[in-house]
């Protein structure tokens, strides 16, 4: 679409917004994001990630204890459920109903214009209130995430996180980036409700 190869491997992704992303990848060839390009790039984006959701994948499934944890969170309706992430909203839509799970999210915040991520979580906090939830202070959320950025997010935003290292990041780097509490995997239940303060 822009007249260049890129792979992307020579920016770190993980836990960036997508706007960011696309915005760094053209910074990198001497050009710059407007909002029309921005959104040829996402219709792009989508299509090619609406066919190729469908391949195999070596990393691709559902992780340990995702389920059970949006079951129980469900059940409970004590809190509300929002999707906080960098990814634009068609394709975190896109992802999430592959694996049925899009339907445990009532409301999100998505990185489709804003590259700063920390940003998202009071966009989060706002949607969420839009959606008929109570309005709440950034010291009753739980960020959960599994990078260094995800954490980043809460300490920005005066929430609490819970860290998994299901990602790139290991046990003692999400420790050492700030997590109130890092799980291996979200099948720790304990330490997970533990997290919650429920």
């Amino acid at each position: 679409m822009f007249g260049f190869n890129n792979d992307g491997k020579s920016i770190s992704m993980a836990g960036r917004t997508d706007a960011w992303i696309v915005a760094q990848l053209a910074a990198q060839h001497g050009l710059s994001i407007d909002p029309a390009s921005l959104q040829r790039f996402k219709d792009a984006y989508i299509g090619h990630l609406s066919r190729e959701i469908h391949s195999p994948g070596p990393r691709k499934g559902v992780l340990p204890g995702v389920r059970p944890l949006l079951d129980r969170l469900t059940e409970r309706k004590e809190g509300c459920l929002a999707l906080l992430t960098g990814n634009f909203e068609r394709g975190a839509r896109l992802k999430l109903e592959y694996f049925d799970l899009w339907r445990y999210f009532t409301c999100g915040a998505f990185g489709d214009q804003l590259e700063e991520r920390n940003l998202l979580l009071g966009e989060a906090i706002v949607r969420a209130a839009a959606c008929g939830w109570p309005q709440v202070d950034p010291s009753e959320v739980l960020v959960i995430g599994d990078t260094p950025l995800d954490v980043a997010v809460a300490v920005a935003g005066g929430a609490r996180s819970l860290a998994v290292a299901t990602g790139d990041y290991t046990v003692d780097a999400l420790r050492a980036s700030g997590a109130d509490v890092v799980v291996e995997d979200l099948s720790d239940e304990d330490a997970v409700w533990q997290a919650l303060g429920w």
